[in-house]
């Protein structure tokens, strides 16, 4: 008797978990390396720290409640975590504010929620804003970019750097730290958008963020080549931004930044690239997706805009994640076999 023989696209090669961290980690070396070029050594410094101190808490966490622990360190999940937050973090961010940023995302926001794949918020921004609330001073000394300091790159030697690390930061922030141009703008006063890019050295020289969100892109595009998440959320969150930007510009350019400002500064491509697109806290339908993003697009123009916050990623994703579950059940794909798609609580099987 004679089988017949149906080809399916079936995966030949399973990713795994521990694969997919691996190469969402590659992916922000661009901007590890645009940070560090721009910004010194601290981002660098960071990331060790981070990655040490999250592998410490989830090791204890796992040992806690009593699981295997090799095969829960293996999935790579909290040395992503722990890299995200060190490139959240200003670069020159005392020891003990990253300690406590890596403590309330892996333990509190990851593993007290069950561990991988049961966190409801990304654990990440859920550290980033609790210590943006708790230390605001500490959080909002950026370090100077330094193609301001106008003789040539005097970039701050690596022990000089560990020494304001993990030593006397408070006394020497002021000489090391500035605004950001999304502060700048947010807190100009009476000037208008063009005085305040004439009047302040922090906009005039804004290349610097410009070229760190070119990074982030370039490694977003390399995880969107690689299928490691599709491109609806990245391109509803950023042209829904841009969108909603470019509109206010067209109304009033003296008030409100133009689009490519609020694009490429702050934290707009790291956020749309490396964590709105966590599939655990995110929607999961490419229709859910898009309207996700373009949430979280809109929430951080409104924040930016009249908030008290100058970047507003963290929050505006964090309040998408809340919604995702209720846009999941409004958006649900339709099954194979029906004639119409469930539609919230009203669907008919």
């Amino acid at each position: 008797m004679a089988l017949i023989r149906i080809t399916s696209p079936h995966v030949h090669k399973p990713t795994s978990t521990a694969g997919i961290m691996r190469l969402v980690i590659l992916a922000t070396l661009p901007g590890i390396l645009a940070m560090t070029f721009f910004f010194g050594w601290g981002t660098l410094i960071n990331i060790i720290w981070a990655s040490a101190l999250a592998v410490t808490f989830e090791a204890l966490c796992i040992k806690a409640r009593h699981r295997p622990l090799s095969f829960y360190l293996k999935d790579n999940s909290a040395i992503l975590t722990a890299v995200l937050i060190a490139l959240a973090l200003p670069p020159f961010a005392p020891w003990w504010l990253t300690a406590i940023a890596v403590f309330v995302a892996i333990v509190i926001a990851k593993q007290l929620y069950g561990g991988i794949g049961q966190n409801p918020f990304n654990p990440a921004m859920v550290a980033y804003a609790l210590v943006l609330i708790s230390f605001p001073v500490e959080m909002t000394r950026w370090t100077a970019p330094f193609m301001l300091y106008g003789e040539g790159w005097n970039i701050l030697a690596f022990t000089d750097t560990l020494s304001l690390i993990f030593g006397s930061w408070a006394e020497h922030a002021d000489a090391f730290t500035s605004a950001t141009p999304l502060d700048e703008m947010r807190h100009r006063g009476g000037l208008t958008t063009e005085e305040a890019w004439r009047a302040s050295d922090v906009l005039a020289n804004v290349g610097a963020w410009h070229a760190v969100s070119a990074a982030y892109a370039m490694g977003g595009v390399l995880l969107l080549y690689k299928k490691i998440f599709s491109w609806h959320t990245p391109a509803a969150f950023l042209l829904s931004l841009g969108g909603i930007a470019t509109f206010f510009y067209i109304i009033s350019p003296d008030t409100y930044a133009d689009p490519f400002f609020h694009l490429t500064v702050g934290g707009t491509m790291l956020g749309a690239f490396f964590i709105a697109t966590d599939p655990v806290s995110s929607a999961t339908s490419n229709k859910g997706k898009i309207w996700f993003g373009i949430g979280i697009g809109c929430l951080i123009y409104i924040i930016r805009t009249w908030g008290n916050y100058p970047d507003a990623v963290a929050f505006s994703i964090l309040l998408m994640n809340l919604a995702a579950p209720f846009i999941d059940q409004y958006t649900q794909p339709r099954a194979y076999g029906h004639k119409a798609p469930k539609r919230g609580m009203k669907g008919k099987a």
